[in-house]
């Protein structure tokens, strides 16, 4: 009986078992790697955790660090508050240079550099496809990265919760560049970014220097656009008043200036940047202004910002695999 049973084509493997063994052989080769990614991650809730319990045991009267008695006109924060201030205003752009260095390691040491010097050329003999190889690369930093991503992500905001962003300071609201990227999704849009983006460079340039030196610029400029950019992704609040505008301490400004009677908005850059022989305020009055407006994001925006700019950096990840694994079918079949 044993001789009329067919034998099982090689050919008929499932994703996850021709997975399995690129995974293990890649885990085994990066364990440093790892272990370095490991100790980063202790590292950065060591910090944050460390300064909680700094600021909660410094002495002060007021939950947003004032030394002096809670509702005067005097703001004297301690300088455990002040310090944990000063580092979590950056918790955002720390978590995106994480982000970056895993594309760039993905770029250089881990894909790049076996192909630079034909190392892949064993993994490829023994029954593993080049699809198969590049597939494990992608797979294992995308889910360790987003893994401990989140989990720091969790931590920062953890610790910006005893904080409470408000005039003394701006550096903390939820629109700042150094905290936005870092509080939701979006940084889970940018490591898998990075990583994809890291594979696309190394299959093409082949080079491990020049495969991380174009890996970094390439998602060093997607940040800055974003950055740049952000409050437009989402359309902005108006607001109008019969006087100088005053914010609320949750909202983004975006722009204001002044209204004319047919509805025709005048922005305050008008001004600046004429002949100034008046006032600001008298400039836009003698070109019709009559009433005050802003443009503004308010803090329920935040979700719908952090989602449009998770699906931009989520469809560009998934432009860049495509392009990747097509470039290794050409060059390799």
């Amino acid at each position: 009986m044993s001789t009329l049973t067919p034998p099982k084509p090689h050919g008929v493997t499932t994703a996850p078992s021709a997975l399995r063994g690129p995974v293990r052989v890649l885990l085994r080769m990066h364990r440093k790697a790892l272990w370095a990614g490991a100790a980063l991650l202790v590292i950065g809730i060591g910090i944050v955790v460390a300064l909680r319990v700094w600021m909660a045991s410094s002495k002060v009267l007021c939950a947003d660090g004032d030394t002096t008695p809670c509702g005067d006109d005097v703001y004297v924060s301690s300088y455990a508050h002040t310090s944990t201030e000063t580092f979590l205003a950056d918790g955002g752009t720390v978590l995106l240079i994480l982000a970056a260095l895993i594309g760039v390691f993905v770029g250089g040491p881990l894909i790049a550099r076996e192909l630079e010097s034909g190392t892949f050329r064993p993994a490829w003999a023994q029954s593993v496809s080049p699809a198969h190889w590049l597939a494990a690369r992608l797979a294992v930093p995308a889910a360790l990265t987003v893994t401990g991503l989140t989990v720091l992500v969790v931590v920062y905001r953890w610790g910006l919760w005893a904080l409470r962003a408000g005039p003394n300071s701006p550096g903390l609201r939820w629109h700042a560049n150094g905290v936005f990227p870092g509080t939701g999704p979006a940084i889970l849009g940018y490591a898998l970014l990075a990583v994809a983006v890291g594979a696309l460079c190394a299959v093409l340039v082949r080079r491990t220097l020049l495969s991380v030196s174009v890996t970094a610029l390439v998602l060093g400029a997607v940040a800055a656009c974003l950055g740049t950019w952000r409050y437009k992704l989402w359309p902005s609040a108006f607001r109008k008043s019969a006087g100088v505008m005053d914010y609320d301490s949750g909202d983004w400004p975006i722009d204001s200036g002044m209204l004319t009677a047919s509805g025709e908005r005048l922005y305050w850059q008008d001004c600046f940047e004429a002949d100034m022989t008046q006032g600001v305020e008298a400039c836009m009055r003698g070109k019709g202004g009559i009433a005050y407006f802003s443009e503004y994001h308010p803090a329920s925006h935040y979700w719908p910002l952090q989602l449009v700019e998770t699906g931009i950096l989520l469809a560009l990840a998934a432009l860049a695999v495509f392009a990747a694994f097509r470039v290794l079918r050409r060059l390799h079949g």
